[in-house]
């Protein structure tokens, strides 16, 4: 027992005065006597040694733990153990999930712009991709070759220069002019979000077939949706409408 806990007992079961000769006890009633308890053990003598705010505060969550999985264990079928076990699987599998799928793709709606502040022409993009490739840093390539590709684009005004396009924006646009690759420009985006916004990791195949498509783009005629189409003897080889 606590000395505060003697004290309450003392205080309010036993008389308050001794007997003398053949006096009866000298008592007060029970509410009085709790109220003198009280005031006796709000003294701070009595809670010099009480933990602090944040110890008790703790003690109850630790106690909260423990009666969770006390309950938990009492549920599952092998007690501890089996708990143990169910925790391990889900945390494997949560593991797996995210190894597998990556991490959460950004809607089209708030992914960053495809280029920075720093405007370049597509030659420098593509030179950054490949020095980025021979080093395998395939992410940063992935990204480069990209921008290149799409502003080569813009460079033979296929598409409109245009501050805060995205890549998926800059595919819709393009596939619309150059429909054969339309497949291949939304596939080429897609990588393009996942290594910058997805957390994923780009591989050597990855930036190879981004590479081939910029070829490809270099010598592909656009299709024009007005009037005036392109025609193989109205236009030079290669040059946007």
């Amino acid at each position: 027992m606590t000395a505060a806990g003697a004290v309450l007992g003392t205080l309010t079961a036993a008389p308050l005065l001794p007997r003398t000769g053949d006096d009866p006890p000298v008592t007060i009633p029970r509410d009085p006597a709790r109220e003198a308890a009280e005031r006796e053990l709000s003294k701070p003598m009595y809670h010099e040694n009480d933990p602090g705010l944040f110890q008790r505060a703790l003690n109850r969550f630790w106690g909260w733990v423990d009666d969770l999985f006390s309950a938990a264990s009492g549920a599952t079928p092998g007690g501890g153990f089996g708990l143990l076990v169910i925790v391990l699987a889900v945390a494997l599998l949560a593991g797996a999930l995210w190894w597998r799928l990556g991490a959460p793709r950004r809607a089209a709606a708030s992914t960053p712009a495809l280029f920075d502040d720093r405007p370049r022409s597509a030659a420098e993009h593509r030179a950054a991709a490949e020095a980025h490739a021979a080093q395998a840093h395939w992410n940063q390539a992935v990204q480069e070759r990209m921008r290149a590709l799409v502003r080569a684009l813009e460079e033979r005004a296929l598409l409109d220069p245009r501050p805060g396009r995205t890549a998926d924006e800059a595919a819709a646009e393009a596939g619309r002019t150059l429909p054969a690759h339309t497949d291949r420009l939304r596939s080429a985006a897609h990588a393009f979000d996942d290594v910058t916004y997805g957390g994923r990791t780009a591989d050597q195949a990855a930036y190879l077939r981004l590479a081939n498509l910029d070829r490809d783009l270099e010598h592909t005629r656009p299709v024009l949706t007005n009037t005036a189409r392109t025609t193989p003897s109205s236009h030079p080889h290669g040059a946007a409408g």
